[in-house]
């Protein structure tokens, strides 16, 4: 009986890209996408993919580590404004960065007076909005992990007299490998098709802020052929990043 429900699932995500192929001119489709609009799209949006997920990692591993060990009162509070931008439009988390950091916004207005920067309608803002929306996706599956192993072994290694950097270091970290590989992907990913927050942050430069998504909706505008053939280069782009990250990232369940 498991077996309905499942075929439904996959050809709820299947069939869509099937319509797209079933649309598309596979003969124009290497001039579509060779476009000199077309590869800068294609390469800031790997630029900033790489670059959001690295701030993913950097300031998302000690975020799910301490909402995952912390006992300090208010830490369910936290971890639900943590998870928002899993729930919120990305479009809504694109106008709460832009009057954060906008020209108006309190603190881009500091930093505009301290250094003359503007924040918004610039890569910097692409990358931040990426972020935004693709650090829950790490967050969520370095705490379940964390909570799954329990804190037997970090207890026993600070029992032993190893300080808290080396517990994080020798014993979290390894703990957190097969997770934080997953979790990568993910946010990759994410990052990867960010479109709303990213359109109303960053705005739709060509050659600083338009990503492929973007340039996939700016073409749907113009030419409906073009924004075929973009949309399934980002559909072969994530495919071929999670084929070969994905494996990598369950190495340590399998072991």
């Amino acid at each position: 009986m498991l077996w309905i429900p499942a075929v439904v699932a996959l050809a709820l995500v299947v069939l869509p890209v099937v319509g797209l192929l079933t649309r598309s001119d596979l003969t124009r489709f290497p001039s579509l996408v060779t476009t000199s609009a077309s590869l800068h799209a294609l390469e800031l949006s790997l630029e900033t993919a790489v670059i959001s997920t690295v701030c993913c990692v950097v300031l998302g591993v000690p975020l799910a580590v301490v909402l995952a060990r912390s006992r300090l009162p208010g830490i369910r509070m936290m971890r639900s404004v943590v998870l928002l931008p899993l729930v919120l439009p990305p479009v809504v988390g694109g106008l709460a960065l832009l009057y954060l950091l906008g020209r108006k916004g309190f603190l881009g207005y500091l930093i505009g007076v301290t250094t003359g920067y503007q924040v918004p309608f610039t890569t910097t803002a692409v990358v931040i909005a990426q972020t935004f929306v693709a650090m829950p996706f790490l967050v969520v599956s370095l705490e379940g992990a964390l909570r799954g192993s329990g804190d037997r072994y970090e207890q026993i290694a600070s029992t032993l007299g190893a300080r808290p950097w080396t517990v994080f270091r020798r014993v979290t970290m390894p703990l957190l490998l097969p997770a934080l590989g997953s979790g990568v992907v993910l946010s990759f990913a994410r990052a990867l098709g960010e479109f709303g927050a990213t359109i109303t942050f960053a705005g739709s430069l060509e050659g600083v802020t338009r990503t492929l998504p973007l340039e996939v909706y700016t073409q749907s505008e113009v030419d409906t052929d073009s924004a075929v053939a973009l949309a399934l280069l980002l559909i072969i782009v994530a495919i071929v990043v999670i084929a070969v990250a994905r494996p990598r990232a369950l190495e340590g369940v399998r072991s």
